[in-house]
């Protein structure tokens, strides 16, 4: 009797020590599946988060009212599409993606200069609007202000692979009837103020005889010939090109830019060259010309 009893309660508790390991087994699982589920929660956030990441803060522009608009720039023509509820600021921050052109040295127009501040809405901006952008890159302003030293080198050895003026057919036909009789004696190498008598006894193109007079006074350049006199506005002379003649290297041939191109050049020809350095001082002043 006391072994059946022993018995019984030897093979009750071996039955409480398999259904134990059961309870455990099952809340591992569960304790599995709670994990389970966390990852996969964990998982589903990091995955709708990684959108706000590749937008880098940058605002979508679904959903919103746009407006087709062609910006002009440097006789360039941009098709661009943005909100209408865009600032101005915005605008230039697109034009800069388009061009190239920083936001600070745009200036855009569209009725008038456009405000940063103003929505495009607010400025009345329709579908297929013209916006003017007036501004120069940061490589034109750096081309821009080259020092003048290496502008002057750049056109003075363009010049040296030019055939020399005297030489071309449009002069020579005007050089080859030799030096004037009457023509004001030269000083090779030398540099002399203006005299106060009129320059004469040269040539211009059509081989008349032509007087230079300074009116400082009146800051003319007075253009005698035969015919008339033409007094010109020493403001309005854009440019003076000199070069000396060959085998006569004492008098130069020069010519007076009176217009934006050269065609309105007026040549003369056998001027002193004591004379040259004066003459473009006068008419120009020092610092326009090289």
């Amino acid at each position: 009797m006391g072994k059946q009893a022993g018995s019984e309660v030897v093979g009750m508790e071996a039955e409480v020590t398999q259904k134990v390991p059961e309870v455990l087994c099952e809340a591992a699982g569960q304790g599995d599946e709670a994990g389970s589920e966390a990852t996969s929660l964990t998982d589903g956030e990091s995955t709708s988060a990684e959108p706000a990441a590749v937008s880098n803060g940058e605002e979508s522009d679904e959903g919103k009212e746009m407006v087709d608009v062609k910006i002009i720039w440097n006789k360039n023509k941009y098709d661009l599409k943005i909100p209408l509820d865009g600032t101005g600021a915005k605008l230039k921050e697109k034009i800069h993606a388009l061009t190239g052109l920083p936001p600070a040295m745009q200036k855009v127009m569209y009725k008038g200069l456009l405000p940063e501040e103003k929505t495009l809405r607010e400025i009345k901006v329709t579908n297929g609007a013209k916006i003017m952008v007036v501004g120069s890159t940061i490589n034109d302003v750096l081309a821009v202000n080259t020092p003048k030293e290496v502008i002057q080198q750049e056109v003075k050895a363009e010049e040296n692979k030019k055939e020399p003026l005297c030489r071309q057919k449009q002069h020579r036909k005007v050089l080859d009837k030799g030096k004037p009789d009457d023509v004001m004696s030269s000083i090779k190498g030398a540099k002399e103020r203006l005299p106060t008598v009129p320059l004469s006894g040269m040539y211009n193109k059509s081989g008349g005889k032509v007087r230079l007079t300074f009116k400082l006074e009146q800051d003319q350049l007075w253009i005698g010939t035969k015919e008339r006199t033409e007094k010109i506005p020493m403001g309005s002379i854009k440019n003076v090109v000199t070069e000396p003649i060959e085998g006569h290297e004492d008098y130069h041939m020069m010519a007076f830019q009176l217009g934006p191109t050269e065609a309105s050049q007026y040549w003369v020809y056998w001027v002193p060259a004591q004379f040259v350095d004066a003459i473009k001082d006068t008419v120009l002043g020092k610092w326009q010309y090289f």
